[in-house]
């Protein structure tokens, strides 16, 4: 199938969300476990990475998830998406503990998901060891961000496609992030074409700026096109999985597969992204004055401080902090934030105020 990002009516949208929160409960957790990175990438933000592990013990950490939980359920949502990432999260010395207990609690949700951001440094066994942690996973995947400064050999680049390979045939969604830088552009278009050859799926990301606000200078208009159409997500892992995930009942009709976000114009008609990241190579993450349920029905957790926000860009004040404690919003809330500076943020759903489309319809 293929499908023309382009001629969705950015200017026109009134209303958009990642679909899994439009026709499910789900409540979405996003949580940065720490900074610490193994890597150190020359176009990486400073304030992004660490030295220094940074992270705080698994009883901790469980105690979060346990009033995440409490008071998520009390305001209605019984579906939850957990989104571990930092830095690079699988240096947390108790990360697989971590998913091990939100694997144990599948049996009481409608529906379970969990998602890693990794440059997946970590060797084949690892792996092998997180597929055993979250087998009981409703829905696991995998953005692996592909860092060339880092994986610069055809060996490791090799290493790096085999242990994705191994995810897919254990059920895991996959897809490789990979920050288009402008003046390394068609090298980096050559490894993503390798990876898509290999039936991998490919993100191609602009470069940002340094707050995250804009896409960078530099791109070509054959660069912009590639990144506004390039490369549409496929479904590579339920061609080539050799396990079957457990089901549930929480099914969503309509739409296209494998298109996660679901935008409405003013006169009615559905537009698709396969991705949230999609939304930045349009520069179409400005929702001041829009009504967003982020708050609500999601939250993002940022170390090394423990702060609990609505959004990563959000400007309101914190809804807590991991030590002391936070409190959910009671409902939807106004947008204060000139720009939403990650996908995570522009993905929960969204309306224009005033615009009678339900922001969702669990």
């Amino acid at each position: 199938m293929t499908y023309d990002f382009t001629k969705i009516p950015f200017d026109d949208i009134q209303h958009f969300g990642i679909r899994s929160m439009l026709y499910r409960d789900t409540f979405t957790v996003s949580w940065l476990l720490g900074r610490f990175c193994n890597y150190r990438c020359s176009y990486c933000w400073p304030y992004a990475r660490s030295d220094r592990k940074d992270h705080r013990p698994f009883n901790v950490c469980k105690g979060t998830i346990d009033d995440i939980k409490r008071q998520a359920r009390e305001r209605g949502f019984n579906s939850f998406h957990f989104s571990l990432s930092g830095g690079e999260p699988t240096f947390h010395p108790e990360y697989l503990d971590i998913v091990r207990y939100l694997n144990d609690d599948v049996v009481n949700c409608n529906v379970h998901s969990l998602h890693m951001t990794s440059n997946c440094s970590r060797p084949m066994k690892w792996f092998e060891e997180y597929y055993q942690a979250s087998k009981d996973m409703h829905r696991v995947s995998i953005t692996a961000s592909y860092h060339r400064e880092h994986v610069n050999t055809p060996k490791r680049v090799e290493e790096f496609a085999d242990k994705l390979e191994f995810a897919q045939e254990h059920g895991m969604q996959v897809t490789i992030n990979m920050v288009m830088v402008p003046e390394l552009f068609e090298e980096h278009y050559e490894d993503a074409l390798y990876f898509h050859n290999r039936n991998i799926n490919v993100t191609l990301k602009p470069q940002s700026d340094p707050t995250a606000s804009f896409v960078v200078d530099g791109y070509t208009d054959s660069m912009m096109e590639r990144l506004h159409n390039g490369m549409p997500q496929k479904g590579f892992t339920d061609i080539k999985s050799k396990v079957t995930r457990p089901k549930h009942n929480m099914k969503m009709k309509g739409g296209y597969s494998n298109y996660q976000v679901e935008l409405t114009d003013s006169k009615g008609k559905k537009w698709f992204l396969d991705q949230a990241e999609r939304f930045n190579a349009f520069n179409f993450n400005k929702f001041t004055g829009w009504e967003c349920s982020s708050g609500y029905r999601s939250i993002i957790i940022r170390e090394p401080d423990g702060t609990i926000k609505r959004s990563y860009s959000c400007h309101d004040e914190p809804l807590g902090q991991i030590e002391t404690g936070f409190k959910l919003f009671d409902g939807p809330a106004i947008c204060i934030s000139p720009s939403c500076v990650s996908s995570a943020d522009s993905k929960i759903p969204k309306r224009k105020v005033g615009n009678s489309i339900p922001l969702w319809t669990v």
